[in-house]
């Protein structure tokens, strides 16, 4: 199978791993190199287990996009990855794969990676009123806004994030070493014996 798929000029890189095969493509090629892997009777990669992204924002091209494919025929599983820009967007591979359809939606709520063609590109994980996407490294920690449900108003209510100094306590003491132990009870295991 490597040496079928080492023949493809799309892909960039190949390698297997345990019987798991990696490739590399270029984004514009994805949509080709998974159509042939899918209908090729040589492959057969019919069914799509996941598509995820990794995001390295040091880098110029900041996500990998990586789609998770298998064939049940072959007993393969096969990891299909792409490198994007930040604003790149690449087609949608639902033509393909339906099952593409809420795992790009995915990718996009929490990546911000766009799918072009897609039917249906909205979010899928975060609220509507969601700022940003926070799977991105680049993401704060607390978020940009707190939800809360207000009694009074009788509705949910979208206020921006404060954080109070006052509930932070640090000792300095490691949690690990200068503890004391003031377990209750524990006073009769010092008792001395006689």
């Amino acid at each position: 199978m490597l040496d079928k798929l080492k023949k493809n000029k799309d892909i960039i890189n190949i390698k297997e791993v345990d019987n798991l095969i990696e490739l590399e493509c270029d984004k514009n090629n994805i949509l080709s190199v998974l159509k042939k892997l899918k209908e090729n009777d040589d492959f057969i990669f019919d069914q799509l287990l996941d598509i995820t992204a990794v995001d390295n924002p040091s880098r110029e091209c900041r996500f990998d996009l990586v789609y998770i494919i298998q064939s049940l025929k072959k007993n393969k599983k096969l990891i299909l990855k792409t490198s994007l820009k930040e604003n790149d967007t690449i087609e949608t591979i639902i033509s393909v794969h339906k099952a593409a359809d809420w795992y790009e939606r995915e990718c996009y709520d929490l990546f911000g990676i766009e799918f072009k063609n897609h039917p249906d590109l909205r979010r899928i994980m975060t609220d509507y009123n969601f700022e940003g996407h926070p799977l991105r490294k680049d993401f704060p920690l607390t978020g940009h806004t707190e939800v809360r449900y207000d009694d009074l108003e009788k509705k949910v209510i979208y206020e921006p994030v404060k954080l109070s100094q006052e509930f932070r306590d640090f000792d300095g003491e490691s949690p690990w070493e200068g503890m004391k132990n003031n377990l209750i009870g524990d006073e009769k295991s010092e008792i001395k014996k006689d």
